[in-house]
């Protein structure tokens, strides 16, 4: 009887587990509950693979390596290439208001949260997470913002409104500081949305 040829490094068996047009979506959904759970540095890809039924090998041959699973788990959150266009769609003076509404819901929505709180407790230790937070939060959505409204030191003003809003969200979702924890959203959003509007549109 011969012996099965070996398995190509990062390309799961035909006979695997979990193939198929789902089996991306599984695991990024198992992907966003560990990284939530147990934070960037407990988090593997073999636990990944195991949340979601599927061979480590098929963890890696859609995204490649731990870092890149974190990514696009949290790419899920944002959307930045969705989101952009219509926070900068309609009158530029309500650009700062439609922000921090984008921003805040994203935080409430029990399932954008999970993985943005992976995100933000990591990123203190973890470049990997910092990088995620700098490359989804300033490069693809805040600085792109910034540089659509044709204003002097874009990304000054980018970091400035990520600073901001990536602070409120530390405070209220991750040490629950009251009052700021249950203050009402619209009463957020109304104060914040000048400060915002002001980074980024007064020259």
């Amino acid at each position: 009887m011969t012996s099965p040829a070996p398995r190509r490094r990062g390309r799961p068996a035909r006979g695997d587990t979990g193939t198929g047009p789902g089996a991306r979506e599984k695991i990024l959904a198992s992907a966003r509950t560990e990284f939530a759970e147990r934070g960037y540095d407990k988090a593997s890809v073999r636990g990944i693979a195991k949340a979601a039924g599927v061979d480590p090998a098929l963890v890696h041959h859609y995204f490649g390596t731990k870092d890149e699973v974190f990514a696009a788990a949290i790419e899920v959150s944002f959307e930045p290439a969705l989101v952009a266009p219509a926070l900068l769609a309609g009158d530029p003076d309500g650009v700062g208001e439609r922000l921090a509404r984008y921003f805040i819901g994203v935080w409430e929505n029990p399932a954008t949260r999970a993985p943005l709180l992976a995100v933000i407790r990591s990123a203190l230790t973890h470049e990997a997470a910092a990088k995620v937070l700098r490359v989804f939060v300033l490069r693809r959505l805040l600085a792109r913002i910034a540089e659509d409204l044709d204003v002097p030191d874009p990304t000054f003003r980018a970091e400035l409104a990520a600073s901001h809003m990536i602070g409120i969200a530390f405070l209220r979702y991750v040490i629950k500081a009251e009052p700021l924890a249950s203050a009402d959203t619209e009463e957020i959003i109304t104060i914040v949305a000048p400060t915002l509007q002001r980074y980024l549109t007064e020259s």
